[in-house]
């Protein structure tokens, strides 16, 4: 298991998806894929692969899962592992463009 931690712009990503009743179904599907990361980054609904335009702040490789698939503007999550051992630092939460 990962313990995972928002950044702050990723936390207010979720609130604004929690806070919208037109977002609710994007909101659960988001909870969803954070539950699969936590327990298996590499879970195969979440189709994580890396993102090569973006780097962490110390260089760390970022990743990208789907939250949603086949949806038009379908909500994705960045991450990267760490800072520390066991933990996944979401750094955005965004529809797909």
């Amino acid at each position: 298991m990962f313990d995972i931690y928002l950044t702050d712009e990723a936390q207010e990503q979720v609130n604004r998806l929690k806070t919208d009743k037109g977002l609710s179904k994007r909101y659960k599907a988001v909870k969803k894929a954070l539950r699969y990361l936590s327990a298996n980054p590499r879970h195969h609904g979440l189709q994580t692969h890396e993102f090569t335009s973006i780097k962490g702040p110390k260089g760390e490789k970022v990743f990208e899962a789907y939250a949603e698939q086949s949806t038009p503007a379908a909500y994705r999550i960045f991450w990267y592992y760490g800072p520390v051992q066991n933990q996944i630092t979401v750094i955005a939460i965004t529809p797909h463009p």
